[in-house]
């Protein structure tokens, strides 16, 4: 809802209210107005505190109460049948506020256990790792979904920088923690591996055994999709990608210009070494000084306009200008919201790393 909608919306009761009143002066008296008095705790309800909606309950009752007695000179049997109509209305309006403020407190509770397990598992890395400038984002398709399967990390290692971005198949907790074991083996295999292809089997082999521990068909068709990167440590300039069935990273050049790493093979994701087995092998590409290496999930590419029509960030990110990596993620996050209309269907986990001029 647009703010002037729910500006709006909270002044539905007052309008009400007024509403009865002018209806009732303005008709004959065998029209009644109870309907509008009726209506307006209940609206106050589910939008005000249980004290507005008390004070809502009496006007309304009082309001009627003033039409019938005093405006239309009603009989006492009229007066008591429509006052107690409005009466019986105002105390559910009451009951129907206690039961919405305590719904809300406990999603509120919900809200703030998720974000704090969210905080545990993705926590914000530091500004700087490695030489590197970095930024991180995990935007949650909807403010009361539960945590999903997407992820992100970066460390810095004696072998070079090295960053994963992944989606877990599936939502929940199964998800979450498939998601704990994926970024719990690449912390460990990022500082022991000596390459990208030992620590993508690593992923692969603790997939495999947490897929052996489930029930169900989490057991045969769990599975993430990763992509994996790295800036060696005795190479500023390269950048080396290993896709696993993510969607393809950009790497964005300070004067706007823009390139898609899509993967020279293309290779199923983690977790489907039983579907097909194949010899990983990382891509290696020129990573400029100024440029913006940008890691995304699918949530970004999945999200839809009114028409149906997929964001495309290479397209949107095109001959733009970033200052950082948080200029770049802020933007990103802008316009795709911009384009799904704040409807986006799947959570998003965003990395950036920016390469500084110099380096």
């Amino acid at each position: 809802m647009s703010p002037l909608g729910r500006r709006l919306a909270r002044w539905l009761p007052a309008i009400l209210i007024a509403a009865g009143l002018l209806f009732d002066i303005g008709t004959p008296p065998r029209y009644t107005a109870s309907p509008f008095f009726s209506a307006a705790p209940l609206v106050a309800a589910p939008l005000y505190s249980l004290r507005t909606t008390a004070i809502t309950a009496v006007t309304a009752v009082a309001g009627e109460l003033w039409v019938v007695t005093y405006h239309r000179g009603a009989t006492v049997n009229e007066t008591v049948a429509e006052a107690s109509t409005v009466f019986v209305v105002a105390v559910l309006a009451l009951g129907i506020n206690r039961v919405v403020r305590l719904s809300d407190a406990q999603l509120a509770s919900v809200r703030d256990v998720s974000e704090a397990a969210q905080r545990a598992l993705l926590p914000t890395p530091p500004a700087r790792i490695g030489g590197l400038a970095v930024g991180a984002r995990y935007v949650a398709a909807r403010a009361d979904a539960r945590i999903g399967g997407d992820l992100y990390a970066v460390q810095d290692t004696a072998h070079g920088v090295r960053m994963i971005v992944g989606d877990v198949r599936g939502k929940g907790l199964e998800a979450v923690e498939a998601a704990v074991v994926v970024i719990g083996a690449f912390r460990e295999a990022a500082e022991q591996e000596a390459t990208l292809e030992a620590v993508a089997g690593r992923l692969e082999r603790a997939l495999q055994r947490e897929g052996g521990r489930r029930e169900g068909i989490d057991q045969f068709e769990g599975f993430t999709t990763a992509l994996l990167a790295e800036v060696p440590a005795d190479e500023r300039a390269a950048l080396r990608v290993l896709n696993r069935g993510h969607p393809a990273p950009l790497l964005i050049g300070p004067d706007g210009g823009l390139r898609e790493l899509t993967p020279a093979s293309h290779a199923l994701p983690l977790g489907m070494s039983d579907v097909a087995g194949w010899p990983d092998r990382a891509d290696e590409t020129f990573f400029p000084a100024g440029s913006l290496l940008l890691l995304f999930t699918d949530g970004v590419t999945e999200a839809r306009d009114r028409t149906g029509e997929f964001y495309d960030p290479a397209a949107r990110l095109r001959g733009r200008r970033f200052t950082g990596p948080d200029d770049l993620l802020d933007a990103l996050v802008e316009d795709v919201a911009r384009h799904s209309g704040g409807a986006s269907a799947d959570d998003m986990a965003l990395l950036a790393v920016r390469r500084p001029l110099g380096a």
